[in-house]
């Protein structure tokens, strides 16, 4: 089968037939900028601004201290989390927003493995992203277990292989440098049917595709607000923890939220009874307030048919890549298959950190992950199928004439 060769004129056909292209208004976008790294930091969402401009003049500002009370402050990590839930295929009260990834992780890797004090093996991925494989090497070391991580086609061998010995399977549901994604629901299946608990790492999936952690019989989740969320760099992050799990669950950094009753002050820690003793200290609020707005722009969103747009982003641009790139040394790092692949697609190139660097010059902007991977992200209420025609323009055309061929290109920054 001849592959089709794509236009200017169909790819804004695309645009013409996109039942989602309402949603890019909902975003303020530079206008001479192609963004393509909402899989690092989410594009900031209208009215954001606006509620945390109110929330700095007048809930701090004039009400002070009573705000916690008079502006609703004080639950808003559960009235977040309850946002996320949705998209995330959760019940509103398993989902609370506190911390960061890593904190969350740590707390529910702590916690699980406390539900399995007689097993003593935690699976995970080689070259999963690095936060986790800190936090399971330092919690294994710390609690006495052993960490097998090995290759991503090896994950359910090596589950079946430390068998009643399982405590629990960590992994990302959606790989930061790839996009490959992991079947959730056989993976969660396979670890339980042997006594174990999985932990998930939402990070690149929350809002990008259709979660259903019940629908899995998930055990555990944890992810960032700041991706695909778009709730602004350091956002709060949030947990999920399964309902059957809440009475089981003892996660140890136990701070002053997570008491039953926290302003009754008592010396004794009371664990909360649900998913608030998740909680540790008092929640980062302003960063709260700007994650509950920019949620916002999800309330009526169909997340299958935000899928759909995502994977046909992936294929357009992948299919640029193949007609217009041919001989410029470029292999594709994620799976070609969109039912496998998340809502990125990474490229490499030897040359990929200076290639990069001359695109985002040019005000297309990706990112780029060591050795050689170029990441462009696709979250599709903000991107336009001819946002990936003239990203690949401009890729082409900074090979052709050797732009990127230049020192300031080549000098890594602290953020690549």
């Amino acid at each position: 089968m001849t592959a089709q060769t794509h236009t200017f004129q169909t790819v804004q056909q695309m645009d013409a037939n996109d039942p989602l292209a309402h949603l890019r208004d909902r975003f303020d976008l530079p206008a001479d900028t192609i963004y393509l790294d909402g899989n690092s930091l989410g594009a900031l969402p209208k009215g954001v601004m606006e509620r945390l401009q109110k929330a700095v003049v007048q809930e701090w500002g004039q009400g002070l201290i009573r705000s916690w009370n008079t502006a609703d402050w004080y639950p808003a990590p559960q009235r977040t989390g309850s946002a996320i839930a949705r998209l995330i295929g959760a019940n509103n009260d398993e989902v609370v927003v506190c911390d960061s990834t890593s904190v969350n992780l740590y707390k529910v890797m702590v916690g699980a493995l406390r539900m399995r004090p007689d097993r003593k093996i935690i699976v995970s991925e080689q070259g999963n992203f690095p936060t986790d494989v800190y936090i399971n090497a330092e919690v294994a070391q710390m609690m006495g277990y052993e960490l097998r991580c090995v290759a991503p086609e090896d994950v359910e061998k090596a589950i079946e292989e430390a068998g009643t010995d399982l405590a629990a399977v960590q992994l990302t549901h959606v790989h930061y440098k790839t996009g490959r994604i992991y079947d959730m629901a056989g993976i969660t299946a396979k670890a339980q049917e042997l006594g174990g608990l999985v932990v998930w790492d939402l990070a690149h999936s929350a809002g990008a595709l259709p979660v259903d952690l019940n629908g899995c019989n998930a055990d555990f989740a944890i992810g960032c607000g700041y991706k695909y969320l778009n709730g602004g760099p350091g956002a709060p992050a949030f947990v999920f923890v399964a309902s059957r799990h809440l009475a089981d669950m003892h996660q140890p950094l136990t701070g002053w939220h997570g008491h039953a009753k926290p302003f009754e002050f008592t010396q004794g820690f009371e664990p909360h009874a649900k998913i608030d003793k998740m909680l540790t200290g008092t929640a980062s609020q302003l960063g709260l307030i700007t994650l509950e707005s920019a949620l916002g722009v999800f309330a009526d969103v169909d997340m299958t048919a935000l899928r759909t747009k995502n994977m046909q982003l992936g294929d357009l641009f992948i299919a640029l890549v193949e007609q217009e790139l041919a001989g410029m040394n470029f292999d594709l790092a994620s799976p070609r298959n969109s039912e496998n692949r998340g809502s990125q697609v990474s490229l490499t190139h030897a040359d990929g950190y200076p290639i990069m660097q001359a695109l985002i010059a040019r005000g297309v902007i990706g990112d780029f992950r060591t050795p050689d991977i170029l990441r462009f992200g696709f979250a599709a209420p903000y991107v336009q199928f001819i946002d990936i025609w003239n990203a690949v323009r401009h890729l082409r055309e900074i090979m052709e004439t050797g732009e990127w061929d230049q020192p300031k290109f080549k000098t890594r920054q602290a953020v690549t």
